[in-house]
């Protein structure tokens, strides 16, 4: 299996203990190329590229860097997936400016890494306002007529996306956010594209009321990438166990073996990408080579 890991790294980005001074230096002279070499030397492939850094890092995703990042893909065999933004993109809004924005936001980045050719874009569909209307205590009528608007939203914003970049829809790849998954399924047959499981986020009950083990079924067809972390697992008629999700393996209720057994008896071939620190993916590594000894194979 290959398991690999964001370059979303907080400790990494901003390190603590730094003066304002330090911090500053530190910041603008941050490489993402060297950053993904570090990741790579780690043992992970692939990498998944943040398209959020360049909101307060602008050269994280500069020509210069992209260029870099070439250049060790072609010197190591590295393997990369883009992770659209989500911060401040909302492509399932009623609200035709920001829908569009998000929209330009989205296409420039696919634009921007088409050269790396990752394996996989990783985007939320739907973004937080609709998972404020999800979380909202509305009539089951009325929630539904709304969540459908949203879904309705991101078709249109996905149908533009796929004709302006021209990418292939199937390596365009929705994830299991904080929206039923019925509606993130629907959405994903309609346009045919690809489905990135997130573990923590189903766990954590976030995309409706089902065992990790459901979703997968239901996303199996369809799966080019699984997100891979731990929570607790959210009981029927729980809240969903917002910012519990995100933990390393091995501190939640996810049955790693299980999912790894069920994922390689379907052939699965997709990247694992493990949402978490550096420290806490080298620990999850060592849960992984405990529960399963022969998934683990370092690049």
């Amino acid at each position: 299996m290959r398991f690999g890991i964001m370059t979303m790294q907080r400790n990494a980005l901003i390190p603590a203990r730094l003066s304002p001074q330090e911090l500053l230096a530190y910041i603008g002279s941050l490489d993402h190329a060297e950053l993904a070499r570090r990741l790579y030397r780690l043992g992970f492939n692939p990498i998944e590229l943040g398209g959020d850094m360049p909101l307060f890092l602008p050269h994280t995703l500069a020509p210069p860097t992209l260029e870099r990042l070439e250049r060790l893909r072609a010197e190591t065999g590295l393997t990369y997936t883009v992770h659209l933004p989500l911060w401040s993109v909302e492509p399932s809004t009623p609200l035709e400016p920001v829908r569009e924005g998000s929209v330009r936001a989205l296409i420039d980045t696919i634009r921007a890494t088409t050269f790396l050719e990752p394996e996989v874009y990783v985007l939320h569909a739907t973004g937080s306002l609709a998972a404020e209307f999800y979380r909202m205590n509305l009539p089951d009528l009325a929630k539904s007529f709304i969540l459908r608007q949203f879904q309705s939203k991101a078709r249109q914003s996905l149908e533009t996306i796929l004709t302006e970049t021209g990418v292939a829809s199937r390596r365009l790849a929705i994830e299991t956010v904080e929206f039923p998954l019925d509606l993130t399924l629907e959405l994903a047959d309609q346009l045919d594209l690809s489905i990135c499981l997130d573990t923590g986020h189903v766990l954590a009950g976030f995309s409706g009321p089902l065992g990790l083990f459901e979703a997968l079924d239901l996303c199996l067809p369809r799966l080019s990438e699984v997100h891979l972390h731990d929570s607790p697992q959210a009981g029927p008629g729980d809240e969903p166990a917002y910012g519990k999700d995100h933990q390393p393996l091995g501190t939640g209720d996810l049955d790693l073996g299980r999912l790894l057994d069920r994922l390689s008896e379907a052939g699965f071939a997709g990247p694992l990408i493990l949402e978490l620190t550096i420290e806490e993916a080298l620990a999850s590594v060592e849960v992984i080579r405990r529960v399963r000894p022969g998934a683990w194979s370092s690049s």
